[in-house]
């Protein structure tokens, strides 16, 4: 039921205020999936990792390691094989390092854009990745759903959440604008997109956990049509609360007089 949905993601977002340290938001861009024509799976082009306790990001990304290795921009391209394998080394050292924490990630789900998508590039790169749980892995799209419901805003998400809720969003990039960025060879401005979108899912984690985060949904679509649904609804709404104090009120009143 809608209502069960409902309560255990309030439940995880409690979870979350209550232990930050425990967390972490990542977001990673790729090459785009539909112009590789040879088979192989995109390359990992940055990866953005958010703090939620310290609100700190740190990232790793193509460009900033062909500059630790004095490789120019322009000699990127005829270097992707070492440089995405030395980026992906130094952010499974960083995973290696927080074992434990919680990743928090934007439908991160699957080889074809998820955590086994990233691993899968590091095993090509003749690297071994190291693995997260997949009970460390919780996905805010998802637990948006839970607590809303499906129809809580339109598609695409994300952009929908950001207009609708007027998040300040400069750099952001769709993941279609990100896969461009890739293909014209611009890693900063692709780069700046990634650590863009992890400070806009720690500013729509941070609404929906003070319950302030503005959704389409109807009360219903949230709750669910039951009695503990319409119950809870009730319980959050100081009107509805303050009407029913009045009608006990007067009930009072009236077996009041009639005893």
């Amino acid at each position: 039921m809608q209502y069960d949905k409902h309560k255990m993601a309030c439940n995880i977002l409690k979870e979350i205020d209550k232990n930050p340290g425990n967390y972490l938001i990542i977001h990673y861009s790729c090459e785009s999936f539909y112009n590789i024509t040879d088979g192989r799976t995109p390359r990992i082009t940055s990866i953005a990792v958010y703090d939620y306790f310290s609100a700190q990001t740190d990232s790793f990304s193509i460009h900033k390691t062909a500059e630790k290795t004095h490789i120019s921009l322009s000699e990127i391209e005829q270097n992707y094989d070492l440089l995405e394998k030395k980026m992906l080394e130094e952010y499974f050292q960083y995973v290696r390092e927080h074992g434990g924490k919680k990743w928090m990630h934007w439908n991160m789900r699957d080889i074809n854009y998820g955590f086994k998508a990233i691993e899968h590039r590091f095993e090509v790169l003749g690297g071994t990745p190291v693995i997260i749980n997949d009970t460390d892995k919780v996905d805010l799209a998802r637990l948006l759903i839970q607590k809303y419901g499906r129809t809580y805003i339109g598609h695409p998400r994300m952009e929908s959440l950001i207009s609708y809720n007027g998040i300040k969003a400069k750099d952001y990039l769709k993941g279609e604008e990100e896969a461009e960025a890739f293909a014209n060879k611009e890693y900063i401005k692709l780069h700046q997109s990634t650590l863009r979108k992890v400070d806009v899912f720690a500013n729509i984690l941070n609404l929906a956990i003070q319950g302030t985060l503005k959704v389409q949904s109807k009360w219903y679509e949230i709750y669910g049509i039951s009695p503990q649904g319409i119950f809870e609804y009730c319980q959050s709404r100081w009107w509805v609360q303050l009407i029913w104090s009045i009608i006990m009120l007067f009930l009072g009143a009236w077996v009041g007089k009639l005893f």
